[in-house]
């Protein structure tokens, strides 16, 4: 099969999921253009503000499309092969991860914009609610570890010398200072439409255009913003704290807003470089038959001599490697968390959630193109990201010439990090609001100044902890944990859909299409969490509790992780169940009991 041949299917497979079954689960919520949302019952100019749907889209795409769909896909075909990761990245996205985004979405409209763990202490009680925040908190914190350690190896780079002109150029650092500009360049447009009341039609037009400018002046200042990786840890931490103080006008939104035509113009780059570049596929449709998979997963437990290691087992490390590319808990964080409380009608839950991860799924297919297109040879030793940045700029070098390769290797680059930097102040943020409800802190209940003190220390043990972990750990680590990110992330996933499918069940509706994806997801990150204990325990039996480099072994540290995390779930699903099996509970909905 050719490249585009592969594309056009996957194009006609997404279409198809949003216009079949994404208006069929519509429908199944009853969804009203009418009612009256938490962004118009709580305007408050802060956090609760009804927003446009496109405006809110890109916003809301942003903060989902992190590098997830993007390493996730590239790791998954290097170790299993392009087939195997076609067939989740399509079947998972539109029957599990478009679901559970649009199901997390509507529940927290309809719950006043409260986030999922909220919700669960209605329908679940205060047990379950307490388990899944503290579930929620501590797969926030890998998230902000694997995303802050991947950006920050985006920073670091060699610089390379110009064979004609003599100049010096760091990729790396020409990432580092276009990242820098474009958030500059969010904060002025924040600030002009909050003060000058610029309309958004004008600021498109200057600031759209001056973000791809930011691309090209970062390639001339490349050598500006080289610093070591320990650096980049504390700046980008350090920036997460503070704009996860802001409101969301000064930074989130247009930045938000930027990044979603970030988005857009590299699908659209990679769209055309698929579609058009004549490229053929270089990559084996499987790296060993499945007969042969299912016997390494026998040896890995029984642990044999000739086990493969660990993420080389297609079940169930496939599916969580590919992680946000088919599948996230984190989406719900966001629906519930910041998306919620800017949702103008209920009617704008179907493009902006299922729309948006459909999206995602796509993001996740150019991403696979960008190694399709490599010999396995080829792909030794390089990064997710640099061969997701050299692919894009292979596909823009077709259209505008080999001449301008360094910015676009800098456009493919930047917008693995445009993605990130969305989702990790939302992830500090998302951690303000979880501790906040957990101690009653918010400024509903105690005032706007307490509320804000509060708030700061809890942005302020949201970032610490991961970077005491990046502290420990060997620089540039972040593969290490991305496997325990990938199965906490899509575990999380199912919990949000259990705690759907029993409000569901309580209220008298269909639950079928939530219940489903829940136990499919729930197998396959139950089975990983317990794979990753007993390679942590084996780990810590024979000794090995660091490495030779002296930083900790970040297999026992996710051993640890994977055993609480276990923990927590049991406890949520106990309490599920016992609750999943209540008479029905009719008025559930804070904000529209008819709901």
């Amino acid at each position: 099969m050719t490249l585009a041949g592969l594309a056009v299917l996957v194009l006609v497979a997404l279409t198809a999921g949003y216009f079949i079954y994404g208006r069929f689960i519509a429908r199944q919520y009853n969804l009203r253009a009418d009612a009256r949302t938490p962004a118009h019952e709580h305007h408050d100019g802060h956090d609760f503000v009804p927003t446009r749907p496109f405006f809110l889209l890109a916003q809301h795409f942003s903060a989902i499309a992190a590098a997830g769909p993007i390493v996730g896909p590239i790791l998954a075909c290097i170790a299993f092969g392009w087939l195997p990761c076609v067939l989740w990245i399509l079947l998972g996205v539109v029957l599990i991860g478009a679901v559970h985004d649009f199901s997390a979405l509507v529940a927290s409209v309809r719950h006043g914009a409260h986030s999922i763990a909220e919700i669960a202490r209605v329908h679940l009680g205060r047990r379950a609610w307490l388990s899944l925040s503290l579930f929620i908190w501590v797969a926030l914190i890998y998230v902000i570890v694997a995303f802050t350690d991947v950006t920050a190896q985006t920073f670091i780079g060699k610089g390379e010398v110009d064979a004609v002109t003599g100049a010096t150029f760091n990729p790396g650092g020409a990432v580092a200072a276009s990242s820098v500009l474009y958030l500059l360049l969010a904060i002025v447009m924040g600030l002009l439409q909050r003060y000058a009341k610029l309309p958004l039609s004008i600021a498109t037009i200057i600031f759209v255009p001056a973000t791809l400018g930011a691309v090209w002046a970062g390639t001339r200042i490349s050598e500006i913003l080289v610093l070591p990786i320990a650096a980049w840890h504390a700046i980008l931490l350090g920036y997460c704290l503070a704009a996860s103080m802001l409101p969301v006008w000064a930074l989130q939104q247009p930045r938000g807003y930027l990044g979603g035509f970030m988005l857009y113009a590299t699908l659209a780059v990679g769209a055309l470089g698929v579609l058009f570049g004549g490229r053929s596929i270089e990559q084996p449709m499987l790296r060993e038959p499945v007969t042969q998979e299912l016997s390494g997963l026998w040896a890995f437990i029984t642990n044999h001599a000739d086990a493969p290691a660990m993420t080389g087992l297609l079940f169930p490390f496939l599916f969580v490697t590919i992680a946000c590319g088919a599948c996230s808990g984190f989406h719900g964080l966001v629906c519930g968390g910041t998306t919620s409380k800017q949702i103008d009608k209920e009617t704008h839950c179907t493009p902006i959630a299922f729309g948006a991860m459909l999206l995602e799924g796509f993001v996740a297919i150019i991403a696979l193109a960008t190694v399709l297109i490599l010999l396995p040879a080829d792909t030794t030793g390089k990064s997710p990201n640099a061969i997701f940045g050299a692919g894009i700029a292979s596909f823009i070098t077709q259209f505008v010439g080999p001449e301008h390769l360094k910015v676009a290797q800098t456009f493919g680059t930047l917008a693995v990090a445009t993605f990130v930097f969305d989702t990790l102040d939302v992830s500090v943020r998302l951690g303000r609001y979880l501790i906040q409800e957990l101690t009653g802190q918010t400024a509903a209940k105690v005032g706007r100044l307490r509320a804000g003190a509060v708030g700061f220390a809890a942005a302020l043990a949201t970032v610490s902890v991961p970077f005491l972990i990046l502290r420990t750990a060997d620089a540039g680590s972040w593969q290490a944990f991305w496997t325990l990110f990938g199965t906490s992330n899509q575990l999380l996933a199912a919990l949000t859909l259990l705690g759907v499918t029993v409000w569901l069940k309580r209220s008298g509706k269909k639950y079928w299409f939530a219940a489903g994806p829940m136990l499919v997801v729930m197998t396959i990150t139950l089975s990983a969490l317990a794979l990753q204990i007993l390679t942590g325990v084996r780990a810590a039996l024979n000794g090995r509790w660091t490495l030779e480099s002296g930083a900790f072994n970040p297999a026992v540290l996710n051993a640890g992780v994977a055993i609480l995390l276990a923990g927590l779930a049991a406890i949520f699903i106990f309490d599920g169940l016992i609750s999943g099996k209540r008479g029905e509970r009719r008025h559930t909905s804070h904000h529209h009991p008819s709901h």
